[in-house]
């Protein structure tokens, strides 16, 4: 059972019904939600939709938001951007604490910029869409999704798991039983209060907003990010569009609904314009709330998304997060729950996610120090927007936007171990990422080397084998690709076939995909 149907939750479901299990999600929502959040993704988001033949629908979003991105900029400025037509996308590249990131800065011979293939193409894709894409997904897949559904607790045992949930229509209580339960719950996760699960952080000092609002006066707000005496304000972009944040401490009451007196306030304060907000579409309030979980399983249960972090949006970081935490754990739950892997695979999820989320955490503290109001903040804010000028200094910030440096730790001395897998063209016109929709491993022989191959026997339908020509990459011989993606194991031309102590094919496959011929519950089996 996934407790959230969000983004976090919806991927999750998916890669688990890829993965041979049966899953339920309840959610407490009976539609989308509409509240403005992240407005768009990073690669390994990309690649992992990518990955999963779900690309070319997240590339239509951006095309119509690039259309209403140039729409409102024109409207604003008067004239085309940059010469650009209508409808062409600009090359996101991002900001750090508001300061714009110059996409002609970025140094384009480094080699974690490519590799990604059409993915790398893809980021303004806002996350109501990333929502809708999901659930359209999730219904292909055959995933039940109760919405109208709460979780209201839950008892586990040696076996299992039994969880109440609630009909929000009626009140009907029901007890669901299930092998896991994994809590997608959004920063105030029931399912983590209930487990137990420490979370340290720290605590907020800002009130942010944001909206998108019809308004009178908006002509006396500049579009874009703007630092102000008394904090930080955005206008666009889109029409209507507004964010602001003020660092007096945080809000008296977070669960109060968000009005557009309140709106209005916070944006006069900020921007000193004489506004007057007459309607509100969607708004939210926010802070800068930083914790995260200490470990992200406790027995059955596990956690994913806000549920095992929560961190102020400046970066866009949290949807991309999350989506990794399910890429990553979906393959590893399913293959437990079927029994083709141990339950020690499950302690490899917490290991790998939760460096990568403790980073996420400090580089949104960095980005609320930065724009503080205050001195010593200013003059800090001078000093990188200056390296922001440089080609060095807006390539290193980018790739931390975009998230191309991640890399797990894995056993292996080849650089590409750990890391995700490059979007190989094979001599076919397959792409390396075509080979991933179904969910399973992959072992690419790119050296036509039956003795590689062998080493894949007895795994049977877990473990798909390639023999393809690479005339890109000739260098490489060979390649174990995760289901997730993350490279596993690669080999260059004229390697010994076990180069790494620990880190051989030999050790790799089993640690992944199992032992040899353990083939696990058949599909059609009923879940415990």
């Amino acid at each position: 059972m996934v407790s959230g149907g969000g983004p976090v939750g919806l991927m999750l479901a998916c890669e688990l019904r890829l993965g041979g299990a049966s899953v339920v999600v309840v959610e407490r929502r009976t539609e989308a939600d509409r509240t403005i959040k992240a407005g768009s993704i990073n690669t390994p988001t990309a690649e992992a939709f990518y990955r999963r033949g779900m690309l070319p629908a997240l590339a239509e979003v951006q095309r119509r938001s690039a259309e209403g991105f140039q729409a409102f900029v024109r409207e604003q400025r008067g004239k085309r951007v940059d010469g650009q037509p209508p409808g062409a996308p600009s090359r996101f590249v991002g900001h750090f604490g508001g300061i714009m990131l110059r996409g002609e800065l970025l140094d384009a011979t480094d080699p974690d910029l490519h590799g990604a293939g059409p993915a790398g193409d893809v980021s303004l894709v806002p996350q109501q869409e990333v929502e809708r894409v999901l659930a359209e997904r999730a219904r292909e897949l055959g995933v039940e999704v109760r919405g109208g559904t709460e979780l209201t607790g839950f008892e586990a045992d040696g076996d299992g798991i039994v969880v109440r949930v609630v009909r929000v229509a009626d009140g009907a209580a029901e007890a669901v039983r299930a092998a896991w339960l994994v809590g997608c719950d959004g920063g105030r996760s029931t399912v983590r209060k209930l487990a137990g699960f420490a979370f340290p952080g720290t605590d907020p000092q800002i009130t942010g907003h944001q909206a998108l609002v019809e308004m009178t006066g908006a002509e006396a707000l500049r579009p874009g990010w703007h630092h102000t005496d008394t904090g930080t304000y955005v206008h666009g972009p889109m029409p209507g569009r507004i964010l602001t944040v003020e660092f007096d401490g945080p809000p008296a009451d977070r669960e109060a609904a968000v009005t557009a007196e309140e709106l209005q306030a916070s944006l006069r304060r900020v921007s000193g314009a004489d506004v007057t907000i007459t309607g509100v579409h969607t708004a939210t309030r926010f802070t800068d709330n930083a914790r995260q979980a200490a470990d992200y399983r406790a027995g059955r249960v596990l956690l994913a998304g806000d549920a095992a972090h929560v961190h102020s949006p400046f970066g866009g970081q949290g949807l991309n997060l999350g989506i990794g935490d399910a890429m990553n754990l979906g393959w590893k739950l399913a293959a437990v729950v079927r029994g083709r892997a141990p339950e020690g695979l499950l302690d490899t999820y917490t290991a790998e996610r939760h460096p990568i989320g403790a980073w996420v955490l400090a580089w949104t503290r960095a980005q609320i120090a930065l724009m503080r109001p205050e001195p010593q903040a200013r003059a800090l804010r001078e000093v990188v927007a200056e390296l922001t000028e440089s080609v060095a200094g807006t390539t290193f910030l980018a790739k931390k936007i975009s998230g191309v440096w991640q890399r797990y730790d894995l056993p292996g001395s080849h650089p590409l171990v750990g890391r995700s897998a490059p979007d190989l063209e094979l001599a076919d016109g397959t792409r390396l990422a075509d080979l991933l929709h179904e969910g399973r491993a992959l072992l690419l022989d790119l050296a036509d080397d039956a003795g590689l191959r062998v080493r894949a026997e007895g795994y049977g339908e877990r473990v798909r084998v390639v023999t393809a020509a690479c005339p890109g990459r000739p260098e490489l011989a060979g390649l174990l690709v995760r289901p997730d993606g993350v490279v596993a194991w690669a080999s260059g031309a004229g390697d010994a076939s076990e180069p790494d102590a620990g880190g051989g094919l030999a050790d790799v496959l089993p640690r992944w995909c199992g032992a040899p011929g353990r083939a696990g519950r058949a599909a059609e089996d009923p879940m415990p």
